[in-house]
Order: C-alpha cells, then sequence, then structure tokens
C-alpha cells in the first residue's frame, strides 16, 4: 500500500508540476493577449491616409447623392412648368365657358324675336356677366376719362390740338387698356391733347 501512496504522490507532483506549467503558460497567455490588444488597438487607430480615403468616400457618396437629388428636383420642376403652361388657362376657360352657354341662347332666342330691345337687355346681361368673371380673376380696366397721359398705361395714337387745359390730357379711348392683378396687359389706346 505503501507503494500505491507513493505512485500516488508521483503523479500528483507530475500533476503539480504541469499544474505550475499551465500556469506559466496561462501567465505567458495574458500577456501575448496584452500585445494582441495593443496591436488591435494600433490598427483601430487608423493610418491619417485611409482616414482621409474612407472621408473622401463619404464625401463623395454625401455629393453625389445631392447632385442626383437636385437634378431630380429640376426635372420635377421642368414638368410642373410644362403643365402650368399646358394647363394654365384653365381656370380662365371655365370661368367663361357660362358666357359661352349665355351667347348660345341669346342666339337661339334672337331668332324668336325681331325686337331690338330685348336682344340689347340680353346682350347687356352677358356683358355684366363677362366683366364680373374678368373682375374676379384680377382684370381690370384702365381708367382714361379726363386722366393724364401716362406712358405706362397708356398708348397714344393721334395728337389732338387743343387748349392748354387739355393739353397732355387724354382726350378720346380709341380702345381701353387692362390690367391683370396691377400689371398692364394691353396699354390703352388713346387720343391725346397737343
Amino acid at each position: 500500500m505503501d507503494e500505491k501512496i507513493n505512485v500516488t504522490d508521483g503523479e500528483a507532483l507530475e500533476q503539480e508540476e504541469q499544474t505550475v506549467e499551465v500556469e506559466e503558460v496561462n501567465n505567458d497567455v495574458p500577456e501575448g493577449n496584452a500585445e494582441e490588444a495593443e496591436v488591435a488597438e494600433v490598427a483601430e487607430e487608423k493610418d491619417p491616409l485611409e482616414a482621409a480615403n474612407e472621408e473622401i468616400a463619404q464625401l463623395k457618396d454625401k455629393y453625389l447623392r445631392s447632385v442626383a437629388e437636385f437634378d431630380n428636383f429640376r426635372k420635377r420642376t421642368l414638368k410642373e412648368k410644362a403643365e402650368l403652361i399646358l394647363n394654365g388657362s384653365e381656370r380662365a376657360v371655365s370661368a367663361i365657358l357660362p358666357v359661352i352657354d349665355d351667347m348660345e341662347r341669346a342666339l337661339e332666342n334672337g331668332e324668336k324675336t325681331d325686337d331690338p330691345a330685348v336682344l340689347r337687355e340680353g346682350m347687356e346681361l352677358i356683358y355684366n356677366k363677362f366683366v364680373k368673371i374678368l373682375e374676379g380673376m384680377g382684370v381690370k380696366v384702365i381708367e382714361t376719362d379726363d386722366a393724364d397721359f401716362n406712358t405706362d398705361v397708356h398708348e397714344a395714337v393721334a395728337l389732338l390740338p387743343m387748349g392748354d387745359d387739355k393739353k397732355g390730357k387724354v382726350i378720346d379711348c380709341v380702345a381701353k387698356g387692362y390690367t391683370l392683378n396691377d400689371k398692364v396687359i394691353r396699354h390703352a389706346k388713346v387720343a391725346v391733347g397737343q
């Protein structure tokens, strides 16, 4: 039995020596891990050239996205402008359609009557309705009655010799002028005193 104890003691000694060697190896491993950690930290601290290249790549991507977005915006704006040009008068035309309906009714009723007063009254009603529609869209008549001649809104088509009190004044309106939202769309054609 003593031999068995010695053998067991010997095995225990061998196991202790192996344990010590393992501990020494284990002590070496953390040091190796520390070195690897330092290498990893150095690797994480990127080379300035690599960092600059990455930043350039990010900025290039951002630039390309901005250019593409602007190009899409430009195309969308051109499309919207084209639609406005094609369909911009839709509101005006739809507002004028009732006047056309009234004119058609007046023509039909004009065949049934020979009374010029009735026809005149119908034409005046249609005219007044048309003027109200134009006013609703921002169209106004340029005033010419006893007005001073103004080249911004008037176009002189004739000069009439008059007294000093009528000099530079509008004498007669040949064709009415109109503004649309305070912008002259047609100058009033007038005769001016000289």
